[in-house]
């Protein structure tokens, strides 16, 4: 899956729809045994960022010229829909 979400082949959008179709819903599935806390609700943002971060991949920066990842102010604006988690 991981080579998916970073393949050049596919669009962002369908990247996404992906990840929410199937990657996501395994892992809720996976969840319905856990009791729910405050520490895997941020463990599943860490999740989704992390996800998302994959998707849109690194971001060259305009000052110094190299690669970066994406902030999580820049993974939220770059994402067309809500996040499910936060």
């Amino acid at each position: 899956m991981q080579n998916l979400l970073s393949s050049c082949v596919l669009s962002k959008n369908t990247k996404i729809k992906i990840y929410r179709t199937i990657i996501l819903y395994v892992v809720l599935y996976g969840c319905k045994t856990w009791l729910f806390t405050s520490r895997e609700e941020h463990r599943l943002r860490v999740f989704e960022n992390r996800m998302l971060r994959r998707i849109f991949g690194p971001k060259k920066d305009e000052v110094t010229r190299e690669w970066r990842k994406l902030c999580n102010e820049e993974v939220n604006d770059c994402t067309p829909h809500p996040k499910l988690f936060g």
